[in-house]
């Protein structure tokens, strides 16, 4: 997420939801704070580095594939980090065996949502004589409603439910700040569970490219579909990145509001409601970003 302030520019801050706490980050912390289980709050700081204090991650497009790299390697790393807390473990996911869980991830999600849909129309046209445009437009077709299936029944879950209200008291803290007023629990709890810059509105943003993309590619044998859908998954990536980065930036633009309302209708999904507890949880964590982004 971005956010402008007394009509300047200011950092990206945005978040990601863990258990039992919330993960915010600046142009140069990282600042987690979690709910620990006596009751109290424990906060975790990192400076950024690497791949945040080079050229590439400001570099049209190509940030876009650096920046959700690191930003998932982050969440990644904090997320493991806040379920070890929640049961008092010391052991943390880093170096090799990050990456290879990062790539595990990674690979479940292109299978599930770029090679399955291809296999399931692929399967139909078995049956059915299906032009080339039908069969790129069922592709995405299935690809949402997979991705919207997903979400809804994971959401099901009584833990990840409760990240996903951890998620929602991070919108609402990141909104308050953007509309100019004093963060405490009164003010936060007014603002709306959705954002612009969403990590769920990139999803969606992502299908809807890959209808476009894949469109433009015309017809081919299933092996050539299948490869092409893997490959193209980063260059689909670094489009729909650059266009939330840009819808964030002109969120004020009533186009540009219509246009976000299927993204922002979709984080119905994946945020709830937070208790007082969770938004105390998403304070401390942006307060003291915004002190080390400021010291």
């Amino acid at each position: 997420m971005s956010s402008s302030k007394n009509e300047s520019k200011l950092p990206s801050y945005g978040g990601q939801a863990l258990i039992e706490g919330i993960l915010m980050r600046g142009r140069n912390y990282v600042v987690a704070a979690f709910r620990a289980p006596d009751g109290s709050i424990h906060t975790e700081e990192e400076k950024l580095g690497g791949i945040y204090k080079t050229k590439l991650s400001k570099l049209p497009f190509l940030r876009g594939l650096v920046i959700l790299w690191d930003s998932m390697s982050l969440g990644m790393k904090y997320l493991t980090f806040s379920a070890n807390f929640q049961s008092e473990e010391e052991e943390q996911i880093e170096g090799a065996s990050l990456y290879l869980t990062l790539l595990i991830s990674i690979s479940f999600s292109i299978g599930l949502f770029f090679v399955l849909p291809t296999l399931l129309i692929a399967a139909l046209s078995r049956f059915i004589n299906l032009s080339p445009a039908f069969i790129n437009f069922g592709e995405g077709l299935t690809r949402l409603m997979i991705l919207i299936a997903y979400l809804w029944i994971i959401g099901k879950s009584g833990d990840i439910s409760r990240v996903f209200a951890y998620h929602g008291a991070e919108h609402k803290t990141i909104n308050a700040y953007e509309n100019n007023v004093e963060i405490n629990i009164k003010n936060v709890k007014r603002f709306p569970l959705a954002h612009a810059r969403c990590g769920t509105s990139f999803l969606l943003t992502l299908v809807v490219i890959s209808i476009l993309i894949f469109s433009i590619l015309g017809p081919m044998p299933l092996w050539k579909r299948i490869v092409s859908r893997v490959l193209m998954v980063p260059i689909i990536s670094m489009f729909s990145y650059e266009l939330i980065k840009w819808m964030g930036d002109h969120s004020n633009n009533i186009f540009v509001r219509t246009l976000s309302y299927p993204n922002l209708w979709l984080q119905k999904l994946t945020t709830r409601e937070p208790g007082d507890d969770m938004i105390e949880i998403a304070i401390t964590a942006f307060n003291k970003l915004l002190e080390l982004e400021n010291a």
